[in-house]
């Protein structure tokens, strides 16, 4: 199964559907992910705050798939912001994952209130002129918080993860960010546990086309020109969650499963949320 691309603002390619490996850990992360680079995937999204990265590094080291095929996103935790912090933070995270470096860094949370976003993302900079990133970005950014790190930097986050979802589709959000060029990746898409996969309106989308409700979902993010990184340990479900380029969606289907949202603000609101 291959993958589409979607081009970066630093160069680089990076694959429209990723693997997502919170909540896993150890061995059980490692065989995942190495059925999840079987069945097609090579973007792998982790962070340091999953406790993770070790099983990452060493699932990419097992892959009979070169490491220059694979694109291994991690981000900078809370704890680590500030300038002299990040570096070190980085490097801890390289030395977990035992890479060179990663194809897609991120800042996991904004912390406004903590104030050291900015001055990380000028760091963060630094570290990718020296080769140890390829392509910087951030994660739960608003666009005030965008603004404020090209402002200092002149360089345009290349990725922004975000939460989106069904019952979050956050379009006005989405439209601000991608708008800037900066490509918009949804985090928790499929909204495990929630029941939004056993909808009516998906359901009936999915028994029409002979897909699953995940499959549903995530198409609707690849026709909102959103990336994703569902996650699922389960191979068969690693597959389908992937594809998602043989089939479209109407322009019915789309505003179906767009009346899904419930306008609800997100819990982890990005201008208040605190994570370290």
């Amino acid at each position: 199964m291959s993958i589409p691309t979607v081009s970066l603002n630093s160069g680089f390619d990076m694959p429209v559907v990723g693997y997502g490996t919170y909540p896993l850990k150890g061995h059980r992360a490692t065989d995942a992910i190495l059925a999840a680079i079987e069945s097609g995937y090579r973007l792998i999204d982790t962070a340091a705050s999953y406790g993770n990265e070790e099983a990452v590094g060493a699932a990419v080291r097992e892959s009979p798939v070169p490491r220059s095929e694979l694109f291994v996103t991690t981000k900078l935790r809370g704890s680590d912001q500030g300038r002299g912090s990040t570096r070190a933070g980085l490097a801890g995270s390289l030395t977990r994952l035992g890479l060179d470096y990663v194809d897609l860094y991120l800042i996991h949370w904004p912390l406004p209130r903590v104030g050291r976003f900015v001055e990380s993302y000028a760091e963060m900079a630094d570290l990718q002129r020296e080769g140890l990133i390829r392509s910087l970005g951030v994660s739960n950014f608003l666009p005030e918080h965008i603004a404020a790190v090209v402002a200092e930097t002149g360089i345009q986050p290349a990725v922004d993860q975000l939460q989106v979802s069904p019952s979050h589709a956050r379009a006005d959000l989405v439209t601000a960010v991608r708008t800037t060029g900066t490509v918009v990746q949804a985090w928790s898409p499929l909204e495990r546990n929630t029941g939004v996969l056993d909808d009516p309106s998906v359901t009936a989308i999915a028994g029409r086309l002979g897909v699953t409700g995940a499959q549903v979902v995530l198409r609707w993010l690849v026709q909102r020109d959103i990336t994703s990184v569902p996650h699922s340990s389960d191979p068969d479900r690693q597959r389908t969650n992937a594809d998602l380029f043989g089939f479209e969606l109407t322009a019915q289907d789309m505003a179906a499963i767009d009346a899904l949202d419930t306008g609800v603000p997100v819990k982890q609101d990005p201008a208040t949320w605190e994570e370290f």
